[in-house]
């Protein structure tokens, strides 16, 4: 007989690029799959599917007290009307407050610490409200699961956790989607950043980079993917990209048509990374990755093999990697391609992840 499953997430998008197969096989095993979401007219994707859909306001990034309230009592209704079986969540609030809701109803929650951001990259108020509340909620999780050691080290040493915490290889890569295809060939050589465009993301250096890194070469290419969403970039991105320092493409649904188009993505993170699926995709697709030595991104880059590691916030060593990778020879530059496809089919397949959360189910 099928389980009813509630999945409480905070956005289409992440739900959808991250989450579709583990749905789809809940859905093909005979389970009830209801879906905790803003409202959006892409959810008809996972209510064609077979899922029941509760459109649910959930302010992502405020932190205004009455709200987040409302969004407890929401859960708490939602959780008693459906009777869940096993409640699966991603990111901050809905796995706090949905622990403390589920707490409430009595309910198992599998929680997914899906990376921190920037909340605790800085010793903040926000920072200190936060570690507050994952302490009483996520210590009544029926699982945590973390998407790198040094975010469950974190967890545990500030005691926001207790033993019921678990593994997983990110968020996973489909491997039939994201497939192995050759390097472009040329005189041109592409680099990508792929994120969103703040500082946190590391988008200072990035574009620093390129302004050193084209006086040298040319015939370097730095494109740029993804939404503006610090209003102070805007005017930045426009003249380097009137002036061919960068290429700005914005966000792109078809990311993989870029990966493939370039010769190494570059991932300048500060920090507060999970295991970031951008640096998956791209080494599913066999090319070279540049990240900071952050956590989450050392998991997936091995220096040196599958790409190369700088020290975060350092623009001389990001400088100084880039140029490494452009001297490689053609052929170096398909290895360590190669070896990072090759780590992920090993490490990273998005059925390791499913296969966990069948298990908890």
């Amino acid at each position: 007989m099928g389980k009813r499953v509630l999945i409480l997430s905070n956005h289409f998008i992440t739900l959808y690029n991250f989450r579709k197969e583990l749905i789809k096989t809940l859905i093909d095993a005979g389970n009830t799959v209801f879906i905790s979401i803003p409202k959006s007219d892409n959810n008809m994707y996972f209510s064609n599917m077979g899922c029941k859909i509760i459109e649910t306001t959930v302010d992502r990034r405020g932190i205004n007290p009455i709200r987040d309230f409302f969004l407890i009592l929401t859960y708490v209704r939602m959780m008693k009307k459906i009777n869940p079986d096993i409640v699966f969540s991603y990111t901050i609030k809905p796995n706090i407050y949905g622990c403390m809701a589920s707490k409430f109803t009595n309910n198992k929650q599998v929680s997914n610490i899906t990376g921190t951001g920037a909340t605790f990259l800085t010793n903040t108020i926000v920072s200190k409200i936060a570690k507050f509340l994952y302490k009483i909620s996520l210590r009544n999780s029926h699982k945590v699961f973390f998407q790198n050691s040094g975010d469950k080290e974190f967890f545990v040493k500030n005691k926001m956790v207790k033993n019921n915490w678990g593994l997983l290889p990110g968020s996973g890569v489909n491997l039939e989607e994201f497939v192995y295809c050759e390097i472009p060939y040329g005189d041109e050589i592409n680099f990508i950043f792929i994120g969103r465009v703040m500082k946190v993301k590391g988008i200072d250096e990035y574009l620093e980079c390129a302004k050193r890194i084209k006086k040298i070469y040319e015939n370097a290419n730095f494109y740029v993917a993804g939404f503006i969403e610090e209003e102070k970039y805007k005017k930045i991105i426009e003249e380097l990209n009137k002036s061919g320092i960068i290429k700005y493409i914005g966000f792109q649904k078809n990311i993989k048509y870029w990966i493939k188009k370039s010769h190494c993505t570059i991932l300048p993170s500060h920090g507060g990374e999970g295991v970031p699926n951008v640096l998956l995709e791209t080494a599913a697709i066999g090319r070279a990755c540049i990240a900071s030595d952050i956590n989450g991104s050392r998991e997936v880059v091995n220096d040196k093999l599958t790409g190369f590691l700088f020290k975060q916030g350092d623009v001389d060593d990001l400088v100084d990697k880039v140029d490494n990778f452009i001297k490689l020879k053609l052929e170096d530059k398909v290895k360590m391609g190669l070896a990072g496809r090759i780590k992920v089919e090993q490490e990273f397949n998005r059925k390791m992840v499913i296969d966990a959360y069948l298990d908890e189910l």
